[in-house]
């Protein structure tokens, strides 16, 4: 289906809601240091529906975008925005990213598309996460969504219970950052964001040590499990990212989700 962004920008989309919400988290990427200039190749692992890389495309003239959704449906529509805007450069990828080759099953999610993951025991083993972060989105909602503060949060549980309705599981292909590269014959990345549902740090160990050299900036959204956002600060910095900036949304303070910004 189509729908309109804030601006006025048409995007296809799974559920018009959403495309709204994922609009909202774009800027956000884009801060403590991280931009886009004209001629930037960007890696967008986790692209869903493709907002965020219709958005990089607004930024600046000559930007090729690299999209990659492993879920059909949603690279459905991903395809259907990058014919709308891309004109070429947006590149989509049916694959998820990970360590190696091969293939993965991935929980979907039909209500909340956006949350589809190969790791669906993060959500599984602690339902009150999930209600939480539906709760926190109540609470902080984009500015064309107000309405929904007015929502009362007693009824995020039972949200949270419709948005996972109809869960079923696809298997799909996987691929790596060093495979891509090789592929397309890339000598930068001058901007790879990762926001792949708990996928993050396997993501990372595809890169391949020949290739870290070629990325200049990184935004990732880490789930902080077993200490995992230390994992990553370390992996990063070890390979010159030594600029490193972490925080977390407005509203997901209590979660264990940060967004870590990296420059050289």
């Amino acid at each position: 289906m189509l729908t309109k962004l804030s601006d006025g920008t048409p995007i296809h989309c799974i559920r018009k809601p959403e495309a709204r919400m994922l609009d909202h988290h774009v800027e956000g990427y884009l801060q403590h240091g991280i931009q886009i200039n004209p001629g930037d190749v960007v890696f967008d692992v986790g692209a869903n529906v493709g907002v965020f890389g219709v958005r990089v495309l607004q930024k600046a003239p000559d930007v090729t975008v690299f999209c990659f959704e492993p879920i059909p449906a949603i690279a459905d529509a991903l395809r259907a925005n990058a014919t709308l805007h891309g004109q070429g450069r947006m590149v989509v990828i049916e694959e998820g990213v990970s360590a190696s080759l091969g293939q993965a099953t991935f929980t979907y999610f039909p209500n909340t598309p956006a949350l589809s993951t190969a790791h669906p025991e993060q959500w599984d083993e602690n339902p009150g996460a999930f209600k939480a972060a539906v709760k926190s989105t109540m609470k902080n909602p984009p500015e064309s969504m107000r309405w929904m503060r007015w929502i009362p949060t007693v009824f995020s549980g039972l949200i949270a219970k419709h948005l996972v309705k109809g869960r079923h599981t696809v298997t799909c292909k996987l691929t790596t950052i060093a495979e891509v590269i090789n592929t397309h014959k890339l000598d930068r990345i001058d901007l790879m964001k990762i926001d792949c549902e708990g996928a993050e740090w396997d993501t990372l160990m595809g890169i391949g040590d020949e290739h870290w050299g070629k990325i200049k900036s990184m935004v990732i959204e880490v789930h902080n499990e077993d200490g995992r956002l230390d994992q990553v600060k370390q992996l990063l910095n070890k390979q010159g990212f030594t600029r490193q900036v972490v925080e977390q949304e407005e509203g997901l303070e209590n979660s264990k989700m940060y967004n870590l910004f990296a420059l050289r």
